[in-house]
């Protein structure tokens, strides 16, 4: 088993290019759109101006 540093994970995290995919498991109404749409617009995935305007429905 690979034992990893809390700093070395940081470090592999702070790289975009190492980031594909994310998961939010939460129940009925309890903030995973707005925890989502906040992730995406401080990593600069999104403009903040969009959010909350497109969900995985209505694409």
């Amino acid at each position: 088993m690979v034992n990893f540093t809390v700093d070395q994970i940081r470090a592999i995290m702070d790289k975009k290019a190492n980031i594909q995919n994310t998961s939010v498991i939460s129940h009925v109404d309890h903030g995973k759109s707005t925890l989502t749409d906040s992730l995406c617009a401080s990593q600069g995935s999104t403009s903040s101006r969009g959010l909350g305007s497109c969900t995985w429905r209505s694409v």
